[in-house]
């Protein structure tokens, strides 16, 4: 019990640690700033394309991986292990393209969460900020396959950054606005 009430205390404060310390602050670039300032009316004009042009089979899912209220990150949620996870390009060149299943890894290394995805020809690391008691920002890279992984800052054309909510037991939504290649919004789903 004393475990439990120390995980959620530590979580309750960690929001008010991590914004007080200015690590995330620091570390985003200009550009990914305003990324995040304008994430509420990307997202709005994203899905206004991707409903209005994507096919019902594939808005179907969109409206699937969005579907739930952002819900705490406390009471011991562990997201560390293996995850399916799928990306949804919303808005931009097309207006709806949504991937299959590929694998994702998240894990502890001292210093925070990290995520890696594993599979597919495009792939992204990188690490987690608390936001909030329901969000976290996510600071990472993307690199193709077969590419040495990148870290957030090494090179600003593949600078990754996304608004992530749990919105399910085992669900995980990232919001990542104005992304460098091809779509408005990209949408990383993770289920496991």
């Amino acid at each position: 019990m004393r475990k439990i009430v120390f995980i959620i205390l530590a979580l309750a404060t960690a929001p008010a640690l991590a914004l007080a310390d200015g690590a995330l602050d620091k570390r985003l670039t200009p550009f990914d700033k305003d990324r995040l300032a304008k994430l509420d009316a990307t997202v709005a004009s994203a899905l206004a394309e991707a409903r209005a042009g994507g096919t019902p089979e594939d808005v179907a899912i969109l409206d699937a991986a969005l579907a739930g209220t952002a819900l705490p990150l406390a009471e011991g949620y562990d997201p560390n292990g293996a995850w399916k996870c799928r990306t949804i390009k919303a808005g931009g060149t097309l207006p709806l393209t949504v991937y299959p299943w590929f694998a994702c890894r998240i894990s502890e290394d001292g210093a925070g969460w990290q995520l890696e995805k594993l599979t597919g020809s495009q792939r992204t690391r990188g690490m987690f900020y608390t936001l909030s008691a329901t969000r976290l920002a996510y600071l990472g890279a993307g690199y193709v396959n077969g590419e040495k992984p990148r870290s957030y800052g090494q090179d600003p054309k593949e600078n990754q950054v996304a608004i992530v909510e749990r919105r399910g037991r085992n669900k995980l939504v990232f919001l990542f606005p104005a992304p460098q290649y091809e779509s408005k919004l990209d949408i990383l789903v993770m289920e496991r």
